[in-house]
């Protein structure tokens, strides 16, 4: 286990937090906020205990360079407000401003450094960058789980310079998924969605020895009714991934549940063409695009009884509304189990989110690649480099 922000005297000490505030804008207003609530609890208990507090993230992609767009200013006010108390913003995250204005920090104070990514060498993991971001601090605390699968230098380059420890969002997301990778208790079930079956294949590899019940739908389903000698019409497969679709599907045998309904239309943008047809009786110029309400009913039914249940991955094209609707209805399935219930990020948080139930399953990750990284037993870079207990 890593050492947390609990196994380090943090007062009067100059703090940098590497925080996940990479929020949905519209218009330069925040639309969910939810990133920015999960990293509160860190950043309360090192206020309290008087902690001096440098905050850094990254922002969507600027490609290392500024864009207006994407500064971090809406954060800082929605910190401000969040926090009760004043969040100086920084425009820069390096540099003599930065260097001066911790200088300038008393005990309690919060400081928001600007957007990471700005610089190219943040993604480099440039270890002169690395070494100006972490000049100012003298403890680095990372809670940014979503971005821990990534090797840059505010994730993994600034704890080569710095004692480095986990936030209380970090050591959440590693209790929580820990023991689903490692120790879950049966009946055990996985439903997995999303574009493609290649980005799912490490964690059903690792997981799939342990499953009761794997449950599929997305594009992931596709090619793996392609693999039944299904005709799909237009609908997204990966024909390059038919020999591993057909070993998993070897592998789960009867454990393996596929749609049996699809909702198809000729355009997710416009929904020409849009019902509900058996598997088997998909159109040619049609492609799938949700599940149906039978196979939701097929699905419902399995999953009566199981007692950990892991999903990632949207069963349809979830950003097409209306073919969000099995996505959301998962979410409800979900909802009512009486069941260790652990979401994977990414979309599949958001449907929780939009489905209103998020207070109604057990833990929704803050991470998406880092979730599927770390299910399915790599290592992550910025997990790695903390210090153990």
């Amino acid at each position: 286990m890593k050492k947390t922000i609990r196994d380090v005297d943090v007062s009067g000490k100059r703090v940098l937090v590497r925080a996940d505030f990479n929020v949905p804008l519209r218009d330069g207003e925040i639309t969910d906020d939810a990133r920015i609530r999960a990293c509160l609890p860190t950043i309360e208990d090192l206020l309290q205990r008087g902690a001096r507090v440098i905050l850094c993230s990254h922002l969507g992609r600027p490609k290392g360079r500024e864009q207006e767009e994407l500064r971090l200013t809406p954060v800082a006010r929605r910190l401000s407000e969040l926090l009760a108390r004043k969040v100086d913003f920084l425009e820069d995250c390096v540099g003599e401003r930065v260097r001066q204005a911790v200088e300038g920090m008393g005990d309690g104070d919060v400081i928001l450094l600007e957007n990471t990514r700005f610089h190219p060498e943040e993604k480099q993991n440039d270890p002169a960058f690395a070494a100006k971001l972490a000049e100012p601090a003298e403890l680095f605390v990372n809670d940014a789980f979503g971005t821990a699968h990534r090797a840059h230098a505010s994730t993994e380059g600034v704890a080569r310079h710095l004692p480095a420890v986990a936030g209380l969002l970090m050591e959440k997301e590693l209790l929580r998924l820990s023991q689903v990778r490692d120790a879950a208790e049966p009946p055990f079930a996985a439903v997995m969605g999303g574009a493609k079956i290649s980005d799912k294949i490490g964690v059903i590899g690792n997981l799939l020895d342990r499953l009761d019940l794997l449950l599929a739908g997305g594009g992931m389903a596709n090619t793996l009714l392609r693999v039944g000698g299904v005709e799909i019409g237009r609908s997204l497969a990966e024909e390059d991934q038919l020999e591993t679709a057909a070993r998993i599907a070897d592998r789960a045998g009867s454990r393996l549940v596929l749609p049996v309904d699809v909702v198809v239309a000729e355009d997710p943008r416009t929904g020409r063409g849009n019902r509900t047809v058996r598997v088997g009786n998909i159109p040619e110029n049609s492609m799938i695009l949700d599940v149906g309400p039978e196979t939701l009913e097929r699905f419902r039914k399995r999953l009566d009884g199981v007692r950990t249940v892991v999903w990632n991955g949207p069963l349809g094209a979830f950003e097409h509304p209306p073919f969000d609707r099995g996505t959301l209805a998962m979410a409800g399935i979900l909802a009512d189990l009486n069941a260790e219930t652990i979401i994977g990020g990414g979309d599949t948080g958001a449907a929780v989110a939009r489905a209103g139930v998020v207070d109604r399953v057990s833990h929704v990750s803050t991470g998406g690649g880092a979730f599927l990284s770390f299910i399915q037993g790599e290592t992550l870079p910025g997990l790695a480099v903390l210090q153990d207990k």
